[in-house]
C-alpha cells in the first residue's frame, strides 16, 4: 500500500494497529459519516497491503476507527454491507 499507506511501508519498525488507526481514523470517519455505514464496509487488499501492515494489524485498526459507532453501525461496516453487496445469504 504505498499509495495510500501513508509511509507505513517505510517505517523503520511494523506500525501497530494504533498507529495505523490514528493515520487513517479521519479520512475513514469522513466517508462513514458523509455516506453512512449502510453504504460503507472495511475491506482489505491483501496481500498487496503487507507491505505496509499485517493482516491482524489492519483489521485491529479498522475495530479501533469502528469503536465510537453503534453496534448496529459497526454490524453494517464489518458484515451486513458486504452482506447486501454481493448478495450473500446469511446463515
Amino acid at each position: 500500500m504505498s499509495i495510500y499507506g501513508v509511509g507505513l511501508n517505510r517505517l523503520p519498525e511494523a506500525p501497530t494497529s494504533e498507529h495505523v488507526a490514528n493515520v487513517w481514523s479521519e479520512d475513514i470517519r469522513h466517508c462513514v459519516d458523509t455516506f453512512g455505514p449502510e453504504r460503507c464496509m472495511f475491506e482489505s487488499n491483501f496481500p498487496v497491503d503487507n507491505a505496509s501492515t499485517s493482516y491482524t494489524v489492519l483489521w485491529n485498526a479498522f475495530k479501533r476507527i469502528a469503536r465510537d459507532y453503534s453496534e448496529s453501525e459497526r454490524s453494517s461496516l464489518f458484515r451486513d454491507t458486504a452482506l447486501k453487496v454481493y448478495r450473500i445469504a446469511a446463515d
